[in-house]
């Protein structure tokens, strides 16, 4: 079987580098000529853990192409995937004019029939908007070619992308035709082994899954955050209250932890576009506009905290940052809370040093990239500085040398941006500690 997966950015990549996996024929296609090089020669575009290995085996195997043809690539395939940028417009909605421009040049250059189908995360009715475009483009050639349209959203963690793909809590697949849904099916066979994991639904459907999932997501977490701020007013301890109401198996633990917001490149673009949806049908999306709300302002929590400590004039005082990116195990700098933190700590005059174990690469081409000091391990970052800043819970942070932290922080302070260390237990080293709602 060969499929064609249009886009190597973190969904393209790791859809086709996991299809490959498998034994499937895959070529990914990119316009970007020095991206397909790179990719050519191991060279990967994004960090993710163990994509790196798989690329590397599946394209010296023969099963994995890098092309900038588009024409060579659907040749043959019997499934296009769309797997290209959509990013937010001014007013918040998905952008889609990537996604229909690949449209455009798959109804240019197919010889054959082929399933259309978008994993870029798109909003309902792009669907038609493709077959459309397809079909259109078929028209200027006097093509009367069959094809078919299909929705396959994905579900990927980043940091565990690779694990999410192979294997998979739910494949989302919209579909309105019978030949496109057995192609789909036997192209994820593979996956599914051991149970049927395919949810078939139409379309429309599909392209709200996608949204919905990551709204209630990032709903589990604003709400998190509102009530640690609430609990830190009332004297509750945010982290006895999460694991109270987690052991509720309908809530369940996972995506409640307080901390200084979410960002990366789902949540914040989607919550988004789902509410410029609902006010395109008439509709105030007004729970979801209050997630983000909370979002925004939660993301300044912790330098509230640090002008509460210190005073609002920062001048003369540096500060380490331990993270950037918006999670651990990503470089994904998109919409993370430390690019705020770190603007916020500049302007009240404050000087910064941040370590963070991938990130520092991906940080230097944001706004904040020259206005820091980067430093060359964890411990680096502490030097003379006068309060250290938790902002990101990559897993060599957990457990630091305290003893060697007390010596190198001018003052023995941490402000824990993610609630990863045990208050109580600072306090009696000496420290003065501060967290998300406690």
């Amino acid at each position: 079987m060969k499929i064609t997966v249009i886009g190597t950015g973190y969904v393209g990549l790791v859809s086709g580098a996991c299809f490959a996996e498998v034994g499937i024929n895959v070529v990914c296609v990119d316009v970007d000529q020095k991206k397909i090089e790179n990719l050519k020669n191991g060279i990967m575009p994004i960090y993710e853990p163990g994509l790196e290995e798989i690329v590397k085996r599946n394209y010296a195997s023969g099963r994995l192409h890098f092309t900038t043809d588009l024409s060579e690539a659907i040749n043959g395939s019997e499934v296009a995937f769309i797997a290209v940028g959509t990013p937010p417009g001014e007013d918040g909605s998905a952008d889609l004019r990537y996604v229909l421009a690949v449209a455009h040049e798959i109804g240019t250059r197919m010889t054959d029939f082929i399933v259309v189908a978008t994993k870029s995360t798109v909003p309902v009715t792009t669907g038609d908007k493709v077959r459309a475009i397809v079909k259109e483009a078929l028209d200027k050639r006097g093509s009367e070619l069959p094809f078919a349209v299909a929705s396959n959203p994905e579900f990927l963690k980043e940091g565990a992308a690779v694990e999410d793909f192979m294997k998979p809590d739910r494949i989302v697949i919209g579909v309105d035709d019978e030949r496109a849904k057995e192609f789909m099916k036997r192209l994820y066979k593979p996956f599914q082994l051991n149970s049927d994991r395919i949810i078939f639904m139409d379309i429309p459907s599909a392209e709200m899954t996608k949204y919905a999932a990551n709204a209630i997501l990032a709903t589990k977490i604003s709400f998190m955050n509102d009530i640690a701020n609430l609990c830190e007013l009332v004297g509750a301890n945010a982290n006895l209250v999460r694991k109270g109401i987690g052991s509720d198996h309908r809530i369940g633990t996972k995506f409640i932890y307080p901390g200084v917001g979410y960002g990366g490149s789902c949540f914040p673009k989607d919550v988004k576009a789902i509410i410029k949806t609902g006010k395109q049908y008439g509709y105030e999306l007004n729970v979801l506009q209050a997630v983000e709300e909370v979002n925004d302002a939660q993301k300044h929590v912790l330098v509230k905290k640090v002008k509460q400590h210190f005073g609002d004039d920062l001048k003369g005082k540096t500060f380490a940052i331990w993270g950037l990116s918006f999670k651990p195990n990503t470089d994904d700098m998109r919409e993370a809370p430390a690019t705020i933190i770190i603007e916020e700590l500049i302007a009240a005059g404050a000087k910064v040093k941040a370590y963070d174990p991938i990130a520092m690469k991906e940080a230097k081409y944001t706004y904040i990239g020259n206005k820091i000091t980067y430093a060359k391990d964890a411990y680096d970052a502490c030097v003379d500085v006068d309060a250290l800043l938790l902002v990101t819970e990559w897993s060599e942070f957990r457990i630091p040398s305290w003893e060697a932290l007390g010596k190198l922080l001018i003052k023995k302070i941490i402000f824990d941006g993610r609630n990863i260390y045990d208050k109580n237990y600072l306090e009696k080293l000496g420290f003065t500690h501060y967290g998300i709602g406690m």
